[in-house]
């Protein structure tokens, strides 16, 4: 056998080799190579970024111009990181101006670490402004990862300004929808929760940490890429072309995370989503993805498992009202703008699209308007993977495994989610359980609760500004001493006359405080017989209702109106301007003990109604805390939500419902001045609103404006309130779809509270809510006023579909002496009647029929006026409705009186077809039309005010039930 030298040579050679670049790697952190950066001058350096433009020496000429910016843990290299095959490469020569913006690391700059999410953001607006006052041109903004989160949520702070189109790379917007391993949102929200107030505030994200953590989200690809670059050592001509993209990942290309910037992304945009929902914050400014307007290109990496699809394609219903187009590739997160895929096709892709933007050039075929929901095959997707992770078995195995896991999470997150609404809910009704006549509960005391547990966190939303916790609380307290130099005192009646207002919310809360009694009076109502009626002493008012309060002849103080107000003090008015009182000068009487209110003790008094049908409602603490919690509970509001509050404070709706969950629920809570179609339409996408509170007819308004067009994307999922319509209640599901409506009932007297929970029953009340007074329905006769006993003289229990009167279990805070009942079941038990006759189905849920006092008693007998005014609106040309009983000599007839909507015709048969599902005897004897039907300023049809017109003019036209042919005519 012939001996070839060749043979021990050749792996001598590799061995020298692979020891003489080991030896080079270990000594300098890589190989020596000849690729070198694009050059660059810093055009802008700020404390917050330097700016820089490539190729400045190019000459200069009008041409598209590229803004790049990266995420926070990247450095700004990484759009140069393959020179010539790069970004910045690529773009200029396809004569594209590039500019980068570099924020530099936390670990180097000047107060660095302190940086928050609002520092990037307004540092990229900086940037916008100055590279078009350069360039003269407007910027195409192009961000990969949490840089393309930055270019949406500048753009929208910015509303478009200076931005001809957005490209982003694998950014993440619907992060819910992006979760791994199928975790449940609750759970997710939680965790980051905890890690954004108790980690990131103590504790750094250095480099080192960003590179590990990134290495550990893929570790089968990083060992294989270190196996391979172990095993080519020998060849350094075959390591040198991806020498740089090397040492970039594995030492050079990552920056550390400030820790304020890391604990706002964690809460902003996956604890709360709000980058889906909109009213993310910056600077105390609300923001939506909403107010994107130009064209969006969003690439997405279908192997992608941090940018993961699901979550980049939540663009296209954030941002509802812009053009959306999306470029899939078959690429990592990483490998979307950098590495071979990149420079063969994401960034020739990003190149055609800036030519199509500019007009030079046709869409590229890879580009195509972005679809919300993509269909995937689960097998073909994980071939892909397998594919592009080199078939390993071990990645075919962590792929099945993957897939398995899918699996097991999707079945498991819907549990997870049911039980975590549960341990929601849970604390509220304990807490609510536990409540005593001595217990000190109050809307102060939560209000406080809640600053103490969240300081920083949103409170409410007024007029495109947030105010957080400690800004509402320190206004509070500034309020109270201001009411206290003054002479209020514990339980003094004081009348609140406000519009919405964040002043309103603070006299509200600082009555509370001090344990006064706030009444609170509707603006434009009968005020002088108001206060004389609940025995108010003073009035708190702002500048709009000053003359309205000094007509009473009380002392008015004067609060809020904001910088520019102006009071016009009428003569001989006794009027204190309490924005002139200086708080640090009032010093606090040894009486006064925060929050004092206890729960048997009166906290408000409402007034609703006119002239003689003028009604009191006396709201303790404890009936405060009973539909402040049940609301919570019922709505599952959490501090994920923002309550949007059309109705009132000085509604039960607005004071219960809305304000009173939305402080229980720790939820944001965001004022309306009045209802605005247009600027409902506006505030619902920038405040990021998932729940809508209402008052009777109130969204009427806002489906005829037509502001939201059915199938619109937007954030809500809930309305809340009560005295909603049926047919309008019909409406707004079909136009808010997929939200529902929570339809609420509240006794005046005793802690009766209803609600429609499930929301299937359109016009149902529902059944009563865990935690508060255990009702029942007894049986009544509506002519003769009195309850029907059986033999033993006890009540009788209404049968199912029996009209009857629901009555409250009496608790210890329930005054009997206002109307209560003993006696009814057995000997000495105690139960508060509502004012309501109701009937129950045979599933249990309650539907109103009638109130006691407006019950028809016609010779047929009692007509019941809720079913008729329901039948009626579920009729399409029947804009609102009321229903009452009119005196003629003869008899008492059942009268319906509608208005029919704008562009709609209303005619004898469709009468007749809409109230058939009711008996004939409840069937009214004569229907009205008249061209408007006025409301109260609760929004609530006013049967009086119709009642009036038509004693002064008849109306238009009349149809009357033919009982022989069974029709109107």
């Amino acid at each position: 056998m012939k001996f070839d030298t060749r043979a021990l040579t050749g792996p001598v050679r590799r061995l020298m080799a692979t020891a003489q670049n080991g030896l080079e790697v270990i000594r300098f952190g890589g190989l020596a190579h000849d690729v070198e950066s694009s050059p660059y001058e810093v055009t802008e350096r700020k404390r917050m970024y330097r700016l820089r433009h490539y190729f400045p020496d190019d000459p200069a000429a009008v041409r598209p111009v590229a803004l790049l910016v990266p995420p926070l843990m990247v450095n700004a290299d990484i759009y140069d990181v393959n020179a010539e095959g790069g970004a910045v490469g690529i773009l200029h020569r396809a004569g594209i101006d590039c500019w980068v913006l570099d924020f530099g690391s936390p670990a180097t700059e000047e107060g660095g670490w302190q940086r928050d999410l609002a520092d990037h953001i307004l540092a990229l607006s900086s940037a916008i402004d100055t590279v078009n006052e350069l360039t003269g041109c407007p910027v195409h903004l192009m961000g990969y990862s949490q840089g393309g989160m930055f270019a949406y949520q500048t753009t929208a702070f910015r509303y478009g300004k200076g931005v001809q189109s957005i490209v982003t790379f694998g950014s993440p917007v619907d992060i819910v929808a992006g979760l791994p391993f199928g975790l449940p949102y609750g759970l997710v929200s939680e965790v980051a929760d905890f890690v954004a107030d108790h980690v990131l505030n103590r504790l750094p994200i250095t480099d080192a940490m960003v590179r590990v953590g990134f290495q550990l989200l893929d570790p089968v690809k990083t060992a294989k890429a270190r196996i391979d670059f172990l095993r080519q050592l020998h060849d350094r001509e075959a390591l040198l072309p991806k020498e740089r993209q090397r040492r970039f990942l594995e030492h050079d290309g990552w920056v550390g995370y400030s820790g304020p910037a890391a604990a706002d992304l964690l809460k902003q945009f996956v604890a709360h989503n709000r980058m889906m929902s909109g009213g993310f914050v910056i600077r105390d400014q609300p923001v939506s993805l909403a107010e994107l307007k130009c064209p969006i290109l969003a690439f997405v990496g279908e192997v992608d498992d941090i940018g993961q699809p699901a979550a980049v394609r939540g663009i296209v219903r954030a941002a509802p009202n812009a053009e959306v187009y999306e470029a899939a590739v078959v690429a990592g997160h990483f490998g979307l703008v950098a590495g071979s895929t990149a420079t063969n096709q994401t960034w020739p892709l990003v190149r055609d699209w800036v030519n199509f933007q500019s007009g030079h050039a046709a869409l590229p075929e890879q580009i195509a308007p972005m679809r919300e929901h993509v269909a995937t095959d689960r097998q073909t997707t994980a071939a892909t993977r397998v594919v592009h992770t080199a078939a390993s078995l071990a990645e075919a195995g962590a792929g099945i495994g993957a897939a398995l896991g899918g699996l097991a999470g999707n079945a498991l997150r819907g549990s997870m989610e049911l039980t975590g609404e549960a341990a929601r809910a849970l604390p509220r009704l304990t807490r609510l359980g536990m409540i005593q006549p001595h217990t000190r509960i109050s809307l102060g005391r939560l209000l406080a609760e809640q600053q103490r547990n969240a300081p920083l966190q949103d409170l409410f939303l007024f007029d495109d500004r947030v105010h957080s916790h400690s800004a509402v609380g320190a206004r509070i307290d500034n309020v109270v001493r201001g009411l206290i130099s003054v002479g209020i005192r514990p339980a003094t009646r004081v009348g609140v006359l406000m519009e919405t207002r964040p002043s309103a919310l603070a006299t509200v809360a600082a009555l509370s405080r001090i344990g006064a009694v706030a009444v609170l009076l509707a603006p434009g109502s009968e005020v002088g017989r108001a206060v004389e009626s609940t025995g108010a002493t003073a009035i708190v008012a702002d500048p709009e209702n000053l003359r309205s309060a000094t007509e009473t002849g009380l002392r008015v103080f004067v609060l809020g109106g904001g910088d520019a107000r102006t009071i016009e003090v009428p003569d001989g008015a006794d009027v204190v301007d309490l924005e002139q009182i200086d708080p640090a000068a009032v010093t606090l009487p040894a009486w006064f003990r925060p929050d004092p209110g206890l729960a048997r003790e009166l906290a408000f008094i409402l007034v609703t109604g006119t002239g003689d049908k003028l009604d009191l409602k006396y709201i303790t603490n404890h009936r405060w805390a009973v539909s402040a919690f049940g609301t919570a509970s019922a709505a599952d509001l959490d501090r994920r939500d923002t309550v949007y509050c059309l109705a009132p404070l000085h509604h039960s709706s607005g004071l219960l419902v809305s304000l009173g969950g939305a402080v229980a629920g720790g939820s944001r809570i965001a004022l309306a001045r009045s209802l605005d179609p247009p600027s409902f339409a506006e505030e619902v996408h920038r405040y990021g609103v998932t729940v809508v509170t209402y008052t009777w007819t109130m969204l009427r308004d806002i489906l005829d404006a037509d502001t939201f067009a059915a199938g619109h994307p937007h954030p809500i999922r809930l309305f809340i309130g009560s005295g909603m319509p049926a047919g309008l209640w019909r409406r707004t599901t079909e136009r808010f779809a997929p939200a529902r409506v929570l339809e609420f009932y509240a006794s005046i007297e005793g802690d009766v509270v209803l609600a429609n929970v499930a929301g299937v029953k359109i016009g149902c009340k529902g059944r009563s809510l865990p935690g508060t007074a255990k009702v029942e329905l007894i049986s009544y006769d509506p002519v003769t006023e009195q309850i029907i006993t059986d033999t033993r003289g006890f009540a009788r229990r209404a049968a199912d579909n029996e009209v009857g009167l629901l009555i409250g279990k009496a608790g210890d805070t329930v005054d009997l002496s206002q109307g209560g009942l003993r006696g009814v079941f057995t000997p000495g038990d105690a139960w508060m009647p509502t004012e309501n006759l109701f009937r129950r189905d045979s599933d249990g849920d309650y539907w109103l029929m009638d109130r006691r006092d407006t019950v028809i008693r016609t010779p047929r007998g009692p007509v019941y006026v809720q079913p008729i005014v329901d039948a009626l609106n579920d009729i399409a040309a029947v804009d609102m409705e009321v229903a009452f009983g009119h005196r003629t000599p003869e008899a008492i007839l059942a009268v319906a009186v509608v208005s029919v909507r704008d562009g709609q015709r209303l005619e004898p048969a469709d009468i007749t077809e809409g109230l058939r599902a009711l008996d004939p005897a409840q069937r009214p004897d004569i229907v009205h039309i008249v061209d408007e039907i006025p409301r109260s300023s609760s929004f609530r049809p006013s049967t009086h005010a119709v009642q009036a017109r038509l004693r002064a003019e008849p109306a238009q036209r009349t149809w009357s039930y033919n009982r022989e042919t069974d029709t109107y005519e």
